[in-house]
């Protein structure tokens, strides 16, 4: 399948309103009394201390949104940086976290509707179901259709609705302040209980924080991301942050704090004190209009989430499918508008909030624990347009503090937080690992790094890496060789039940930018050609997926392409002047500075013809694929495989080959042992062959530039065409360099 983008239809106002609408909500309209019955004046300050501890959060989503602007956000950003595993972590706690949030909202709604309006309940087969979530469950169904039809009419909404209610807010502060007593907040510490109340009623409103980092969820419909993403994040944190603490302070400066403590309706019954019964419906007006709000946003983000996973196969792939009218993950949206019904019914108010708030805080630990990993291993793509200030105290602090707030939740929310991330675990364990292909930042590093590393920790990293199907990636440049390119992977993809990656490179000039180049150039031609080649792959029966990759360069960028889209095999074709190095599948700089973490096919293509496969073999590292590549070609191409050893000693090389051919399922191939120079013998027997299939050289960089080799001689003499096959290898600097 081709890869499906997003329109990228939100502003920066739009993007803003994101985070805002969804977190004025519960902060404003439901905490204040339980948290000033805990703390009292106090309060004010946990609702400050929170939007610090959301701050050091927003800073690390800030960098990381610059540096990926994808869609999922915290998800993406983690399963990129961490790995599948902590993504399936991320992604089903942020999904369903927003999902529990959204359920949430939605009943404080219901809750405002039936003070105003009369709702009867509702029998279902001998169960009640209360005014308050049948008022929920028709909002929630509203919310989920927006969305169904569109980011940008969510966009125009949320700037509306956000808006009049800061609107409101403004108000019912001017009253406020025009009525203060500033002896009514003192003691701001309480005096029976000092500070010891603050990080408690901190975890407690901590609720009204989840919108910050949804707005990187939608980052691939953001215009200009990497300047309107870092303001809408870190703009809609010191905003709500200090709206939350004028508009606690003026209600306790204006009234008596005995009627804010432990009332849920604690501003609207100040705005009837102070404003009289307009102030009162203005404030429940604000009151349905925050919940809305902050429902909305978090169903906006948390489909987008679940698309993301789909995207990585987490979850099954079918979910990413782009409505062809609306452009949005209608699939995704529907299937959580479904989660979003089921809490609404099953589950109380304060086990909604607490809920999503538990899930959100591991995921803003570990999106802090992300950009660490991501600034220590420091990967060549990773180039933010904003960086975190202080680094690393910045991310550090917000880890700790972010992880250290779970242990101020009830004994059964933590239980069930808990609970999702086994789940996750086990069902990265039992689903997602056999079908996740993208390997962590983190993973690849401690890889790279194992000679330094205690084995532990490189067993450990090993066990988790995702195990996803076969993947052969095809750089497809020249139609006239598309269909033998085609033809030769798909049968290595088919052989390996696996799926075919089909890439086409389009270079653009150092002095063009690449987002210029994807708005002006015409790719009509790379449409045709991975149009032809997906023809080609269903006439063979082979899942194919492929990709378009504008890059400044053309045969370097095939080995980020492989590394990008996780290949195991790379089969591509043999141009003039294509490699800086003969007879590999590097180039210098490639092989100075890389392992090979792939196998690698590459086909001088003469006709490609597999009927008769000739397998020169000296038992060397890249023989066994040779061998592999020729029982696929015999399963699926009826060739005939004719297996070549040229060695000193006849009645040793015949015991050898035939010893070497059983060991590799080939024992009943055409086996020949020839004595003298292994060049000639190779050309001699190519004669009748239509396909030469040989390792490439094991003689290195240096060795290759001044000596050549074996490989590129017979290359250019032979008539048929030629395979070579490379095994993936690391090696080290003076391997690389000396053989």
């Amino acid at each position: 399948m081709t890869d499906e983008e997003l329109a990228k239809d939100l502003g920066p106002l739009a993007a803003l309103t994101i985070g805002i609408g969804t977190m004025i909500g519960a902060g404003i309209f439901v905490l204040p009394g339980a948290a000033v019955k805990a703390a009292g004046p106090l309060s004010a300050g946990a609702f400050v201390l929170g939007g610090v501890i959301a701050l050091l959060t927003a800073a690390s989503a800030s960098e990381l949104g610059t540096a990926m602007p994808k869609s999922g956000g915290a998800y993406y950003y983690i399963n990129h940086a961490l790995g599948p595993l902590f993504g399936s972590v991320a992604g089903w706690g942020n999904w369903m976290g927003l999902a529990f949030a959204s359920a949430f909202y939605m009943t404080g709604f219901g809750q405002y509707v039936v003070t105003f309006l009369p709702v009867p309940s509702l029998v279902l087969g001998g169960v009640t179901v209360s005014a308050v979530k049948l008022v929920a469950l028709a909002g929630g169904l509203l919310f989920v259709f927006i969305n169904y039809v569109g980011a940008k009419e969510t966009g125009k909404l949320q700037n509306a609705i956000v808006l009049i209610l800061l609107a409101i807010l403004a108000v019912f502060t001017l009253f406020g302040l025009l009525n203060a007593d500033l002896a009514k907040l003192r003691p701001f510490v309480p005096p029976d209980r000092g500070l010891s109340p603050l990080l408690p009623v901190t975890g407690l409103i901590f609720v009204s924080y989840l919108g910050f980092v949804q707005i990187t969820s939608v980052a691939e419909e953001i215009k200009n991301p990497g300047k309107n993403l870092p303001r809408a994040v870190l703009g809609s944190v010191v905003i709500v942050t200090l709206v939350y603490a004028l508009v606690l302070l003026t209600v306790l400066a204006a009234v008596d704090n005995s009627l804010v403590a432990g009332n849920e309706t604690a501003v609207v019954d100040v705005a009837r004190l102070l404003i009289g019964p307009v102030g009162a419906g203005a404030m429940l007006f604000g009151g349905l209009l925050a919940t809305a709000s902050s429902a909305n946003a978090s169903i906006l983000a948390s489909s987008r989430i679940n698309f993301a996973m789909g995207r990585d196969r987490i979850v099954s792939e079918e979910l990413n499918e782009i409505h062809p009218r609306f452009g949005t993950p209608y699939r995704s949206i529907a299937i959580t508008g479904g989660f979003i019904l089921l809490f609404i019914l099953l589950a109380n108010v304060n086990t909604l909030a607490n809920a999503g708030s538990v899930l959100h805080l591991i995921i803003y630990g570990l999106l802090n624990v992300a950009l660490v990993v991501m600034r220590v291993a420091d990967p060549e793509d990773y180039q933010p347009d904003y960086r975190v200030p202080l680094y690393p105290i910045t991310p550090i602090l917000g880890a700790i503090t972010s992880f250290a707030l779970i242990a101020f939740f009830a004994d059964t929310i933590i239980l069930l937080a808990a609970g999702f991330v086994v789940f996750a675990m086990l069902w990265y364990a039992a689903y997602a690992r056999t079908r996740a292909t993208k390997q962590g930042i983190l993973g690849k590093y401690l890889l790279q790094q194992s000679e330094q590393l205690p084995d532990a920790a490189v067993s450990a990293a090993t066990s988790v890496q995702p195990d996803g199907g076969y993947r052969v990636m095809v750089p497809l440049a020249n139609p006239e060789s598309e269909r033998d390119l085609v033809s030769l992977a798909g049968s290595v993809a088919k052989a390996n039940d696996g799926t075919l990656v089909g890439v086409h490179i389009v270079k653009v000039p150092d002095q063009t930018a690449l987002e210029s180049a994807r708005e002006e150039y015409d790719f009509a031609e790379a449409d045709r050609l991975l149009e032809q080649a997906r023809a080609d792959a269903d006439e063979l029966d082979v899942d194919i997926e492929t990709h378009t990759v504008l890059s400044h360069r053309s045969f370097e960028e095939v080995f980020d392409a492989a590394e990008t889209y996780n290949a195991d095999l790379v089969v591509m074709g043999w141009g003039p002047d294509s490699h800086g190095s003969p007879g590999r599948a590097e180039s210098a700089f490639e092989e100075m500075t890389h392992s090979l973490p792939y196998d690698v096919l590459v086909l001088k293509d003469r006709g490609f013809d597999p009927s008769h496969v000739l397998v020169p073999t000296a038992g060397g590292p890249d023989s066994d694929l040779s061998a592999s590549i020729a029982s696929v070609l015999r399963e699926f191409c009826d060739a005939e495989v004719e297996l070549l050893h040229v060695a000193d000693d006849a009645a040793e090389g015949e015991r050898f080959l035939q010893e070497w051919a059983d060991e590799r399922g080939l024992g009943d191939a055409t086996l020949t042992v020839e004595t003298g120079d292994v060049e000639a013998a190779i050309e001699s027997h190519a004669t009748d062959a239509s396909l030469l299939v040989i390792g490439a050289t094991e003689r290195g960089l240096l060795s290759r530039l001044v000596r050549g080799t074996v490989v590129m001689d017979v290359v250019e003499d032979v008539e048929c065409s030629v395979l070579m096959a490379e095994q993936s290898r690391t090696r080290s600097i003076r391997k690389r360099l000396f053989g």
